[in-house]
């Protein structure tokens, strides 16, 4: 028998100096770390890089990238292990059962929390990073870029669906 999935977390709504904020609560696989996030991401979308679709166990990941400060662990700190393949990407991760929680990226002054850690996030991508390594075409009309957007360094050339 297969036992039904924990509720997600609901999202709540602050009063934040007059200014209502939508937080979303997250958590890894075991729920031993929770975290938060607060506002709304800086851009949604998919990343098609051989690293990200190693470190998701898919063939794309979707992300949401957000303000380092609108991101904070709430619950479980001690439980996060992070790893480092490159000095681009700082992968954080639940020690007790691996689940993936987000991806810091100090270049860019970003971190991406991975679209599925938020369930209460009404996932919206506008746009498919490092399309030229793709190993699953989408033709979902959004912009497929080469490699990332020229204000992030990348080159900001599309590809073709």
């Amino acid at each position: 028998m297969i036992a039904a999935s924990p509720e997600p977390k609901t999202n709540r709504t602050q009063n934040n100096e007059s200014e209502r904020t939508m937080t979303h609560i997250g958590s890894c696989f075991c729920g031993a770390v929770e975290l938060e996030v607060t506002g709304s991401p800086e851009a949604m979308g998919y990343c098609h890089c051989d690293s990200c679709r190693s470190w998701s166990g898919a063939p794309v990941n979707a992300f949401s990238l957000w303000r380092p400060q609108d991101v904070q662990i709430v619950s479980g700190a001690e439980h996060v292990a992070s790893f480092h393949k490159t000095e681009h990407s700082q992968r954080q991760y639940c020690a007790k059962c691996g689940g993936h929680l987000m991806a810091r990226h100090p270049s860019l002054g970003l971190v991406d929390v991975f679209a599925a850690t938020i369930p209460s996030l009404a996932f919206v991508p506008g746009v498919h990073v490092n399309y030229a390594e793709t190993v699953l075409r989408m033709r979902d009309g959004l912009p497929k870029l080469k490699d990332f957007p020229a204000e992030l360094g990348g080159s900001g050339e599309t590809i073709a669906e």
